[in-house]
């Protein structure tokens, strides 16, 4: 393995600097530490294993840690469940979800389920981002990105992304570190790597994130979309897995009951409505 595909050592590097001596209880040291975050024989002690061990482990020539060593690791360093999820995978203890089934397709049912939320955006996302379907809300919502389908590419590329998404830091931190994620749940899904491989070409904003090394799947957000044409509307947003395509993930935001992003969302899904009656 080399250093540049080093991928587990590269995520524990990333997480040792983050992890503060406060946080795991140990002295900050003041001006008199060289490293951000821990060093290497402070992990080893917490985690209980040997200096040169857990050097060999970062460096990338162990490539066999037990399931308890690597476990250890992840709560030396309290890294989230998540995270630690990403970790077993990097070290490959956790098996790889394959490519059985398209997770391109969209499962009949939940093409109804989506209309069954009328006062809400609901779309189903693949494991790279890509919008799969939409009820008519998300549809307008994400009107005015029509013709680039999947979302990544929308918030590093489009033009609009920072107009429409207020919150753009928030959303799109959120979006990479759910998307290496699945970069480790999803090793052989030819669009992650290719989606990555492109975005760290074109976009610094996006190379800075995924150099971060952070990972932690969608989970309840708050989103505030501004659209010229509709106004701002503020949704609340759950996140459901499709346990029939493993790696889709069905997305619901809800306005607030009474206000004034229901009212609006209620007066848009009216007129699309009589829309496509007319037609």
């Amino acid at each position: 393995m080399t250093q540049s595909h080093n991928e587990l050592g590269s995520f524990l590097r990333a997480n040792r600097a983050r992890t503060e001596p406060a946080d795991v209880g140990l002295p900050a040291g003041g001006g008199s530490r060289r490293v951000k975050g821990l060093r290497r024989e402070e992990v080893a002690v917490l985690a209980g294993v040997s200096a040169d061990y857990y050097a060999r482990l970062e460096q990338g020539r162990e490539r066999n840690p037990s399931p308890q060593v690597i476990d250890a690791v992840g709560r030396a360093m309290r890294l989230t469940p998540d995270a630690r999820s990403h970790l077993f995978r990097l070290a490959g203890l956790h098996p790889a979800l394959t490519s059985a089934g398209s997770r391109e397709q969209v499962h009949p049912s939940l093409l109804h389920l989506l209309d069954a939320f009328p006062a809400a955006a609901a779309y189903v996302l693949s494991p790279a981002f890509d919008v799969l379907a939409k009820n008519t809300v998300a549809a307008l919502l994400l009107a005015p990105f029509e013709g680039t389908p999947n979302m990544v590419r929308v918030l590093f590329q489009h033009p609009r992304a920072r107009e429409v998404f207020v919150e753009w830091p928030e959303v799109t931190r959120a979006t990479v570190h759910a998307l290496r994620l699945h970069a480790g749940k999803f090793p052989d899904d030819s669009n992650i790597k290719d989606l990555v491989a492109e975005m760290l070409e074109v976009s610094a904003d996006f190379r800075r994130l995924w150099q971060d090394n952070e990972v932690q799947n969608l989970a309840r957000a708050y989103k505030v979309f501004v659209i010229p044409e509709i106004g701002r509307i503020e949704l609340t947003y759950q996140t459901f897995d499709v346990h029939d395509a493993p790696g889709q993930q069905l997305l619901v935001g809800t306005p607030q009951p009474d206000s004034n992003s229901a009212d609006v969302i209620a007066s848009l899904k009216q007129k699309a409505e009589q829309e496509t009656a007319i037609a």
